[in-house]
């Protein structure tokens, strides 16, 4: 028998969010919750959900991990030739989301998105165990393949290709920052009365809070 919305239902009662409690900076509010996550002990706290749109409007969104965040914006590493990099060349906008449900918090990033510098990619890229650097250069991310061994038996050629040397970056595979222009927490709130604090910024203003309605 199928679940339904009824029968999945649970209070939300881990805390409270407010106002006078967050500062003025929701970088810092940011990094206290993923710490507060990774204390916790949740499985890659630094995962997050990241939604494109192509040219027309058509939104996608898939699972990446967060490999850095400070004033001036989110980064995430992928392949230039993926689905998602085609998007955001198309249309730069994007948005993160992160949930970390034992704690009953969500955090929403709204934001351009721009290429990192090819020396923040190549530093980020050599701190990479070798085998996810050869990875790299494998995956034709988003390509249909007949099957697993072709990515197997290509991994398993620059192995032997690489034995004793360090591959370089492909130039097809590096970072992305997106600078956040709106910052959203949510904490769950019995009742479904949720907690919901707005950071909002334009043209490198000072942030802006506001509390919004569940």
């Amino acid at each position: 028998m199928a679940l339904y919305a009824t029968e999945l239902r649970k209070e939300y009662e881990q805390g409270r969010l407010l106002k006078g409690d967050v500062g003025d900076d929701p970088l810092a509010l940011f990094h206290a919750w993923l710490e507060e996550a990774a204390q916790a002990g949740i499985h890659e706290p630094n995962a997050m959900t990241l939604a494109t749109a192509d040219s027309r409007g058509r939104p996608s969104a898939r699972m990446v991990l967060l490999r850095g965040a400070d004033a001036q914006g989110f980064d995430f590493y992928t392949n230039y030739e993926s689905r998602k990099a085609q998007e955001l060349a198309e249309n730069p906008w994007a948005s993160l989301v992160f949930w970390w449900g034992s704690l009953e918090r969500q955090i929403r990033v709204e934001g351009q998105v721009a290429k990192l510098t090819d020396a923040e990619s190549d530093a980020y890229y050599h701190s990479r165990p070798k085998g996810s650097r050869l990875g790299a250069w494998v995956s034709a991310q988003s390509r249909v393949i007949p099957d697993r061994s072709v990515l197997e038996t290509r991994h398993a050629k620059l192995a032997e290709q690489y034995a004793d040397s360090d591959p370089e970056r492909p130039p097809f595979w590096g970072g992305y920052r997106l600078t956040p222009t709106v910052i959203e927490f949510w904490q769950g709130g019995p009742h479904r009365l949720h907690d919901r604090l707005c950071f909002r910024r334009s043209d490198g203003e000072e942030w802006t809070v506001e509390r919004l309605s569940p």
